[in-house]
């Protein structure tokens, strides 16, 4: 029996029926019999207990997967993973096949904070993508790891480029820059007062900036001056 019959195998035996139906409400991009039900934490200590296999190359690469617990597994995998070289070249391997807001949101490798420099260069290329959660998943992680220390004016800016007419693009930019607000005010607030982002996604991020307790009270009292009216 191969590593991809044994994880099969093992999610099965972690099944949560009820879990697996209510939470494919919350995933409407993927097909009601493509979840197996297993939870968050159940997948996340098996997949720190897989990431030392050695086998473990063959069911990362068995793409695309059946099941979305599939996804979430490899997906908490690539978190876990040590070796930067390999992990990078694994999450560009995988990004393709990513199809739902969770399994893109989940994905956060760790190593990536010890390698900026080069993660930066493929976040660019990321954000250039045509494919809805490869773009997610490169705003995804500009916000996580370049809006503190590292953080450069001219990343907020490559973002508010960004336009799409999908959902899950869209509200990753708003949850973004409701971010940078929370962090980089006096740099952000001009994207907001400039109205340089598409009118949805400008009133979305006021609106998550506004549920935000990170942003003092009289910011959120400007930003509500700011918002667009519907037409």
């Amino acid at each position: 029996m191969s590593i991809i019959d044994d994880i099969r195998k093992e999610l099965f035996r972690l099944q949560d029926v009820e879990y697996r139906d209510f939470q494919m409400k919350l995933i409407p991009t993927r097909e009601a019999g493509s979840a197996i039900g297993v939870r968050t934490p159940d997948l996340r200590s098996y997949a720190k207990a897989l990431v030392k296999d050695p086998s473990i190359p063959e069911f990362l690469s068995d793409l695309p997967h059946k099941y979305f617990d599939e996804d979430q597994l490899h997906a908490f995998i690539l978190s876990a993973m040590k070796d930067y070289g390999s992990c990078i070249a694994d999450v560009e391997t995988f990004l393709p096949y990513v199809d739902n807001w969770a399994t893109c949101d989940q994905m956060s490798p760790k190593i990536f904070k010890k390698n900026r420099k080069d993660l930066l260069v493929h976040i660019k290329k990321w954000l250039r993508s045509k494919e809805t959660y490869t773009i997610r998943f490169g705003i995804g992680m500009l916000m996580e790891h370049f809006l503190e220390e590292d953080f450069d004016p001219k990343y907020p800016e490559m973002v508010s480029k960004i336009r799409s007419d999908e959902y899950y693009v869209n509200m990753m930019i708003a949850w973004y820059f409701a971010t940078a607000l929370a962090k980089q005010y006096e740099a952000v607030l001009p994207y907001i007062e400039e109205k340089r982002l598409a009118p949805w996604t400008h009133n979305k991020a006021i609106q998550k900036a506004i549920e935000s307790y990170r942003i003092t009270e009289e910011q959120k009292t400007y930003l509500k001056t700011l918002k667009l009216k519907a037409n």
